[in-house]
């Protein structure tokens, strides 16, 4: 179970689902032919995360059963993330550029998962995890990149899909829109971006956290 996954195997959330859930977009029925991807658009995939400096956008992420949560994606190179969920979600998904935490205030837990051993590796080390084992997929446009990035000697690891839709103003020219991640247990979990703002200020310590384990609230 990756990071992401485990999230949902709490009670607390299954109330928020049936608020949420028909904030997904709705798919597309009719059927379409596979468009391939162009020549390097794996380099330029590579390339656009690697152009984000720093970056903000409101996420949704959803499980295998449809439960929804939202929240605020922060991204800042090299490595670190911060997941920052609905007010009466009280838990925080943190990367310092080594490993991936997630904080639960609830039950008073911190839970460490180094970030080549999650999905999510491929986004916060785009260089070592798309260019070695990332593959395009074809789309049904050529304005959409799918990438998947596997360790085939580590299935337990599991596997991220990217989206990216070719944006003019987004760096590399390429918006991460949305993607998916699934673990060892087949437990898939779907994330989606919107309201990008790129360069944005971010100080180093909104990668740290309040552990709710120890009596003093000097954050880690």
């Amino acid at each position: 179970m990756n990071i992401l996954t485990s999230i949902f195997h709490k009670p607390v959330h299954a109330a928020i689902a049936g608020a949420m859930a028909f904030a997904l977009p709705v798919a597309v029925l009719a059927p379409v032919s596979p468009v391939e991807a162009a020549q390097g658009d794996l380099d330029k995939a590579v390339s656009a995360l690697r152009g984000i400096s720093t970056m903000k956008a409101d996420f949704t992420q959803t499980d295998r059963q449809g439960q929804t949560l939202a929240g605020v994606m922060t991204l800042k190179r090299p490595g670190k993330i911060r997941f920052q969920y609905q007010k009466d979600v009280p838990i925080l998904v943190v990367s310092n550029g080594k490993s991936l935490t997630m904080v639960d205030y609830e039950v008073k837990q911190v839970q460490r998962w180094p970030i080549k051993n999650s999905p999510l590796g491929a986004l916060l080390d785009p260089g070592r995890d798309i260019a070695k084992y990332g593959k395009l997929i074809p789309t049904s446009s050529s304005n959409v990149i799918s990438v998947e990035v596997r360790d085939p000697k580590h299935p337990e690891f599991g596997v991220i899909t990217m989206i990216f839709v070719r944006n003019a103003s987004a760096p590399g020219g390429l918006q991460l829109t949305n993607w998916v991640a699934l673990d060892s247990q087949n437990n898939r979990t779907t994330v989606r971006l919107k309201n990008h703002r790129y360069g944005v200020a971010v100080n180093d310590s909104a990668f740290s956290y309040r552990d709710p384990r120890v009596t003093s609230r000097r954050p880690r």
